[in-house]
């Protein structure tokens, strides 16, 4: 059977070049980006806001996945994550591509902070360029998969990072972070899941269960996605 084809865009970021090499795995991969890579890998130059550019890179792949981002510009945090998003999508209707992964930051830590056992609050916008863009940007995806039919998986976390290499007694294992051999398992269970329920799904991805707070019940529910380590070890204190 033929390896999928998937489009890799923002592969220079922050995200990205640290699960390229496990996707790479499973999956021929185009990466794409504005910027060079720091891995110094291939990239074909794609600026997102800019459609006829995204669609280019789009063709011949049978699955999306959109990593791009800006955070803090007020000009470019709409181009990339609400225009960029935009621009996917019809890329992914015009070509006839049916899976697209969006990502984005998680929206209930703040306001469920004292709780625990929370399985799928809703999520909730603020006024920073950053998460409205983002939080707009949810919104298509939920009116591409309603009305043209795409299957979309979103990810929505805090923080990403290395799995722990030792213990690290002194410190508290971070909320709503994840690391990166779970992201490419998450990746790859959404490309593969056909059909995604009503066509669009979110879910709040983690690695670390133990403070037991935001649960992963809908993840692998759906996805069928599990931390494959349990990494709030490394944290454990003497007693």
């Amino acid at each position: 059977m033929a390896r999928k084809r998937v489009l890799l865009l923002g592969a220079s970021g922050l995200v990205a070049p640290y699960i390229t090499e496990g996707l790479s795995q499973y999956y021929d991969l185009r990466l794409a980006d504005i910027k060079d890579h720091p891995h110094g890998r291939a990239i074909e130059r794609v600026d997102i806001g800019d459609y006829p550019q995204v669609l280019a890179a789009c063709r011949g792949m049978d699955a999306i996945l959109n990593f791009t981002v800006n955070r803090n510009d007020s000009v470019l945090s709409w181009a990339v994550n609400l225009r960029g998003a935009h621009n996917v999508f019809e890329a992914a209707v015009e070509l006839g591509i049916r899976k697209v992964v969006h990502t984005g930051p998680q929206m209930v830590y703040s306001d469920y902070y004292q709780d625990f056992g929370i399985e799928d609050p809703p999520l909730r916008g603020t006024t920073g360029y950053y998460v409205i863009t983002k939080y707009l940007s949810l919104e298509l995806c939920q009116a591409y998969a309603r009305r043209r039919g795409l299957q979309i998986i979103c990810f929505l976390f805090n923080g990403l990072a290395a799995k722990p290499d030792g213990p690290r007694p002194k410190q508290d294992f971070p909320p709503f972070t994840v690391v990166w051999e779970d992201l490419v398992e998450a990746c790859r269970l959404a490309v593969e899941l056909d059909p995604v329920p009503d066509g669009y799904q979110w879910f709040n991805l983690h690695s670390y269960e133990g403070h037991g707070k935001y649960t992963q019940n809908k993840a692998a529910r759906i996805l069928g996605y599990r931390p494959q380590d349990r990494v709030e070890r490394f944290f454990a204190r003497p007693t």
